[in-house]
């Protein structure tokens, strides 16, 4: 059976893509089947930047299919903050609350009709003698004012869906995957997989 390898440590992520790929006959693997392998250093300035770097990175080192996600939240009253850095808004240390309490400070003044966000999601798709593609997600929406829910992760607590009605954290699984970033960057990716499958090689 042939791998695809999930440029994450994140499992969660693992299983969205199994469901695309078993009933193509490939085994998907992630980042941590491979504990040896050390993190690629995003220096990008996109998220597809990032997203390109990482999926091509890790297919040379393994010489498999590679697809690999940079996402985050762009507010539009921060001038497209936190973008690339949402993960590490507040420090290194990738603190979900910390980087929600510094983008409620930042927002304290800014009226509800101008609290405009998206959630983003590059995904890249690299193999061995093809040339990378890659697609995106958004997820429309405006930050709250405090946080609300319990599912989700990152910034799903102060991101709120007009779509749902909701805070993204007030969502379950299921409802947040008809809606989110990922889950639509995911369906482009499966239009995208048999041309890239079937694709002639680089020259």
């Amino acid at each position: 059976m042939q791998e695809v390898i999930i440029a994450t440590k994140n499992a969660g992520k693992a299983r969205e893509f199994e469901r695309m790929f078993k009933p193509l006959g490939y085994q998907v693997k992630t980042l941590l089947d491979y504990p040896d392998f050390q993190d690629v250093e995003e220096t990008g300035s996109t998220f597809e930047e990032n997203a390109i770097l990482k999926a091509e990175a890790v297919s040379k080192a393994f010489g498999r299919m590679v697809i690999a996600d940079d996402s985050g939240l762009i507010i539009d009253a921060l001038g497209g903050k936190p973008g690339i850095y949402s993960a590490r808004y507040a420090g290194e240390e990738k603190n979900d609350q910390k980087n929600m309490n510094k983008v409620l400070d930042e927002l304290e003044s800014i009226p509800d009709d101008k609290r405009q966000a998206r959630f983003y999601c590059a995904l890249a798709i690299a193999a061995p003698g093809k040339r990378t593609e890659t697609v995106a997600g958004t997820c429309e929406g405006r930050i709250l004012r405090e946080k609300r829910g319990t599912y989700g992760f990152g910034y799903d607590p102060i991101f709120y869906s007009e779509e749902k009605g909701k805070a993204m954290a007030e969502l379950k699984p299921e409802e947040k995957s008809e809606i989110s970033h990922r889950a639509k960057a995911l369906q482009k990716l499966e239009e995208l997989l048999p041309s890239f499958l079937a694709g002639a090689e680089n020259s």
